[in-house]
C-alpha cells in the first residue's frame, strides 16, 4: 500500500476555491517541480478519493520531485455529475487553474522555480498541453494519452493543437495504439504540429494498449508492460530536463 505524503492548500481562482495537493520529496532542497493535471476521476468527488492521481503524484515525489495537483473541477459542486463538468468545461478556466497551481508550487521555498515541468493523463494530458501553451516557464511537458487536443473547449476557444508554437519546452508523449481518443491518426497530427512548430518531441506508442493504460485501478484498461515502460521513460526525460 502506498503511503501518501501531501498537504492541501486552498487558493482563490477568480472567486472559486481550488484545492491544490502538494507533495514534498525527501532530500536536500531545492527540488525540481511538477504540476500534475489529473485525469477524469470517474465515480470520485475529489483528489483525496482518486487513487490513481494520488499514487502518480507520490511516485513522482519519491523520484525527487515536488508535485502540485490542482483539483480542476472546483468550478462545480463535488456532487455534480462528471458529464456536467465535462460539458461545461472551459479552456480559460483550465489555464487559470494551471497558472494558480504553478505559482503556488514555485512559491514554495523547497522548490527550484526554474526547473518545473507539466504532466497530465487523459483529460489532464490535454490540460497539460494547453497549460504549456500559456505558461512559458515550463521546462518539460509530458502528455499521457491526452485526447481532444484538436478541439477547443468553451466559446471562442482555440484548439490546443493550434497553439503548439507557444510550447516553450521539449515534449514527451505516451499513447496506446488501441486508443480511439486520441487515435493513432490524432497522435500523428500532434507530432506534425509539434514538428512544424519546431518543438523537440519524442512519442512512445504501444501496441496492445488502449486508453488510460497506466490507470491501474481500472483492470480492464491497465497494461502493465506499457505502463512501466512509460514510467521509466518519463522519469528519464524529466531528469534530463529538470535535474
Amino acid at each position: 500500500m502506498v503511503n501518501f505524503n501531501y498537504d492541501i492548500v486552498t487558493v482563490d481562482v477568480q472567486g472559486s476555491s481550488m484545492e491544490v495537493f502538494l507533495f514534498s520529496p525527501e532530500g536536500e532542497d531545492p527540488h525540481p517541480g511538477i504540476v500534475l493535471a489529473q485525469h477524469i476521476p470517474v465515480g470520485h468527488t475529489g483528489i483525496e478519493n482518486d487513487t490513481f492521481t494520488l499514487t502518480t503524484a507520490q511516485r513522482f515525489s519519491d523520484n525527487g520531485y515536488a508535485v502540485a495537483v490542482p483539483f480542476i473541477f472546483h468550478w462545480w459542486a463535488k456532487t455534480d455529475s462528471m458529464d456536467k463538468k465535462k460539458e461545461e468545461s472551459r479552456d480559460d478556466w483550465m489555464v487559470l487553474d494551471m497558472k494558480a497551481a504553478f505559482e503556488l508550487l514555485c512559491a514554495q521555498e523547497t522548490v527550484d522555480a526554474d526547473k518545473v515541468g507539466m504532466v497530465g493523463h487523459c483529460w489532464g494530458g490535454r490540460v497539460a498541453w494547453l497549460a504549456a501553451c500559456h505558461i512559458n516557464q515550463f521546462k518539460a511537458l509530458a502528455v499521457f494519452y491526452g485526447g481532444n487536443i484538436k478541439k477547443g473547449l468553451g466559446e471562442g476557444s482555440t484548439a490546443p493543437i493550434q497553439l503548439a508554437t507557444n510550447i516553450p519546452c521539449p515534449v514527451i508523449g505516451f499513447f496506446g495504439n488501441e486508443d480511439g481518443n486520441p487515435s493513432p491518426t490524432d497522435v500523428d497530427d500532434y507530432s506534425t504540429a509539434l514538428s512544424q512548430a519546431g518543438i523537440s518531441h519524442n512519442f512512445h506508442q504501444y501496441d496492445g494498449a488502449g486508453h488510460a493504460f497506466q490507470n491501474f485501478p481500472a483492470a480492464e484498461r491497465y497494461h502493465e508492460e506499457a505502463s512501466e515502460d512509460a514510467w521509466l521513460n518519463v522519469i528519464k526525460f524529466l531528469d534530463e530536463q529538470l535535474k
